[in-house]
């Protein structure tokens, strides 16, 4: 790779001139932020979508379409992108290609009254999203350095987890605006990609650890000519992975990273869609709890947020300076998440967290707090931190899959051997981007039935706060 990814060719020479953000920032600094901008843009508008999913299609129409075609796509980009492209990539194309798919999709839905449009929208911006997230995860291992990949993987796990929270936020600060108005105000932000790509990410030699000391020549006739001067530079020679390639490629990612994230994101998702809105109780009269639940519909979006703001924080521990998890310990959070969902499971179908005088059959309390509050509380913390755990280390181990013995050699840069090694990289870490789409989609096909079944199961006992909301 070139050491600017800004779209220019290899023989190109670095751009000149030091911006604002040279002057103000370290590089590394400058990488952190970007990244960090990165993950926040490319997912915030996807939870935007979701928050607005009660305004965006009639009350008749089931509001887990909004949530199929908000996922669809993206999966479609993860998947087919990296089987269909060939050759190395353009990072500046991309970039401007999602730019530009985002904002036409935000545009549709907020400019559009119909369902139909509104769903090409989001279809649009779901597509945008799964391939910036293809993207930038691929960039990441284009760095020169296995620090300051680490770097860039940390900080754009903050901007993903922080994206839960900041979507939720800025759609409750517009919905006011109604569709028209708070999606026209959003569809500004895609254009913040570009402008971060060009002139926050610092360029990738201002990275490189031998930066530290390079020697000046006595004079101009022993300076060493340099591999970006013009027609002294050696051609970049024409390399592509075959099909054949690609699935050599993706077998030994498959148990180790993919097969754990995917069910993460099933158990996670299941949990959220399909067990949390029945996870409802009487009214707590005094305590803590009795400040923030009012009515029952409190209820979902509070846990809501308790996911968000867990994922926030254990996505962000790379950034936080903690080691990553082990390789073979990856599958843990997956295993702590099966248990999250089974007592989930329990205390919304037999209430077995719940106090006796707030056991169905037996009647509503008038006053009292259900300790179960408490206990559900906990497990949405829980389920929030494996669920950001799971994904920024098993994007961190992948993004340096085949490292061994290669990061600090003097292989030619443009040797057909390295540009390949290079390439395996970004599709191994693009390929494995689709694991967490798969597990989001199986779990809104399974979320629907789950919902009703305990929801029923709570009826039959005496309890109908769930379907009363």
């Amino acid at each position: 790779m070139p050491g600017d990814v800004r779209g220019r060719d290899s023989n190109e020479a670095p751009r000149g001139g030091v911006s604002i953000a040279d002057a103000a920032f370290s590089p590394r600094r400058r990488l952190f932020a970007a990244f960090v901008i990165f993950g926040l843009l490319n997912n915030v508008l996807y939870v935007i979508i979701l928050s607005a999913a009660l305004d965006l299609v009639p009350p008749e129409t089931p509001k887990g379409i909004v949530a199929f075609f908000n996922i669809f796509p993206a999966l479609l980009a993860k998947v087919g992108w990296p089987l269909v492209s060939n050759g190395q990539i353009r990072y500046a194309r991309r970039v401007g290609f999602c730019t530009a798919i985002s904002w036409l999709g935000i545009v549709t839905i907020a400019m559009s009254p119909g369902v139909n449009p509104r769903l090409f929208g989001i279809s649009l911006a779901s597509f945008s999203s799964g391939l910036g997230e293809l993207t930038f995860l691929q960039l990441t291992t284009t760095l020169p350095t296995r620090a300051a990949s680490r770097t860039a993987i940390g900080a754009w796990s903050t901007g993903t987890g922080a994206a839960g929270i900041a979507g939720a936020a800025i759609w409750w600060l517009l919905r006011g605006l109604g569709v028209k108005g708070g999606l026209g105000i959003s569809s500004f932000l895609p254009l913040f990609f570009p402008v971060t790509f060009l002139y926050l990410l610092p360029d990738w030699s201002e990275l490189a650890v031998d930066n530290a000391y390079r020697p000046v020549a006595a004079d101009e006739s022993e300076a060493e000519p340099d591999e970006n001067d013009g027609v002294l530079a050696k051609p970049v020679p024409k390399v592509w992975l075959s099909t054949r390639d690609k699935l050599n490629l993706i077998k030994p990612l498959i148990l180790p990273y993919m097969l754990p994230l995917c069910v993460v994101y099933i158990e996670e998702y299941v949990i959220n869609s399909g067990i949390a809105p029945t996870l409802v109780f009487p009214i707590p009269s005094h305590g803590i709890w009795s400040w923030l639940f009012k009515t029952p519909r409190d209820y979902y979006p509070f846990w809501s947020l308790t996911y968000q703001t867990f994922v926030f924080i254990s996505r962000s521990s790379l950034s936080l300076g903690l080691p990553p998890i082990p390789k073979h310990l990856l599958p843990v959070p997956t295993i702590i998440q099966f248990f999250v969902l089974v007592l989930m499971t329990l205390q919304a179908r037999s209430f077995i967290f719940s106090t006796p005088e707030y056991t169905p059959p037996a009647p509503e309390p008038t006053s009292g707090v259900d300790r179960a509050i408490t206990m559900v509380f906990l497990l949405s913390c829980l389920e929030g931190l494996c669920g950001g755990s799971a994904y920024v280390n098993t994007f961190f181990h992948v993004g340096h899959e085949g490292d061994d013995g290669h990061e600090d050699d003097d292989t030619d840069a443009s040797s057909v051997e390295e540009i390949k090694r290079k390439m395996e990289k970004e599709f191994r870490i693009g390929a494995t981007g689709a694991a967490d789409s798969c597990g989001i989609l199986f779990a809104s096909l399974i979320s629907m039935p789950v919902e009703v079944a305990l929801c029923n199961a709570q009826i039959a006992r005496g309890r109908s706060t769930c379907r009363n909301m």
